[in-house]
């Protein structure tokens, strides 16, 4: 017999809770012609902010 999911207060706590991230991808161009990365993890509320802050 297959198991039953449960919905209600609990599912919905779970999705509220989860954190929605993204992965920022920084360049860079060395004095040799190479390029180099750096990568970062930020929130998504964040972003933004994220990329201005790398812009400066």
């Amino acid at each position: 017999m297959a198991k039953k999911q449960s919905f209600g207060d609990k599912v919905l706590r779970q999705k509220r809770s989860t954190k929605k991230m993204v992965r920022i991808v920084f360049s860079k161009k060395k004095e040799n012609g190479h390029y180099s990365f750096r990568s970062k993890m930020v929130d998504a509320d964040k972003v933004k902010d994220a990329l201005s802050g790398a812009r400066q």
